[in-house]
């Protein structure tokens, strides 16, 4: 099985996210029902140091000052191999559109800059906004909007 970082962090979200366990708790049974999944094992310490990095960055999305209305957010040249156009234009999307803010943007950022893919398609960036969404306290709203854009295009391309 060729599975990377981010369909770890997808399963255990896909499986754990109404649960709201906590990653310490139980860490090798989870690793080893991952296992039994089918999921290498450093794909699995890659994907629970992924996680330990959100939880660090936990409440971290909350900026001290409103950025300025007219300030613009530059990419670096590996933040523009990693993210093509459409997922920076949908971070600007979800950004103008309420549902992340200036600092949860760059939690999104980090995290898509910590896995270990060379680039990042839309479906993937919108995994990762799920999952840092889920993270941030206060952003339930935000996170119902983003569940749903999420879970409905994965039924209609079921379709």
């Amino acid at each position: 099985m060729k599975e990377n970082v981010l369909d770890v962090l997808m399963y255990l979200f896909e499986n754990y996210m109404n649960d709201e366990i906590e990653f310490n708790t139980d860490e090798e049974a989870l690793r080893v029902e991952l296992q039994q999944a089918g999921f290498r094992s450093t794909e699995i310490s890659k994907a629970f140091d992924w996680l330990d990095g959100l939880a660090r960055q936990q409440g971290n999305a909350k900026g001290d000052a409103p950025p300025n209305p007219v300030s613009m957010r530059i990419y670096t040249d590996l933040e523009i191999e990693k993210l093509d156009p459409d997922c920076r234009g949908f971070l600007l999307f979800l950004e103008q559109s309420g549902v992340l803010d200036h600092a949860t943007r760059e939690v999104v950022i980090d995290r898509v800059m910590a896995l270990e893919s060379e680039e990042i398609d839309l479906d993937q960036l919108k995994w990762v906004v799920l999952m840092v969404l889920f993270n941030q306290p206060g952003g339930e709203a935000a996170f119902a909007w983003m569940e749903d854009l999420v879970f409905e295009e994965a039924a209609s391309s079921l379709h």
